[in-house]
């Protein structure tokens, strides 16, 4: 089992409830996979650095999770089949980068 990342991007066009629906039905692609969700984070809408499809902005969402290799190539295909994604990025975590998103977890849980 490995350790990976996936921050995605979505319309901003996209309802609340389009959001969650969004969110929910990929977790559960992971989970059906056999993935283990370690975190889940909402951004919220953020300004983008450059127009993507002639938009400006975007609802950011980062997935932290442990799953075999073999998952992510059918994530990634779902997330070029879906018009409501406008740019995704799995990385897969090294020990450093786990140590760093624990930190990062921390901190976000002291701040809330």
């Amino acid at each position: 089992m490995n350790h990976y990342e996936t921050v995605f991007i979505l319309n901003p066009v996209l309802s609340d409830t389009q959001i969650k629906e969004t969110v929910e039905k990929y977790e559960d692609f992971l989970v059906s996979r056999g993935a283990k969700m370690i975190s889940k984070e909402d951004w919220g809408l953020k300004k983008l650095a450059y127009p993507i499809q002639n938009k400006k902005s975007g609802f950011y969402h980062l997935f932290e999770y442990t799953v075999d290799g073999e998952a992510i190539a059918p994530l990634e295909l779902e997330f070029r089949r879906d018009e409501r994604f406008m740019r995704y990025l799995t990385v897969k975590l090294d020990k450093h980068a786990i140590a760093w998103a624990e930190k990062r977890r921390t901190r976000n849980k002291q701040k809330a």
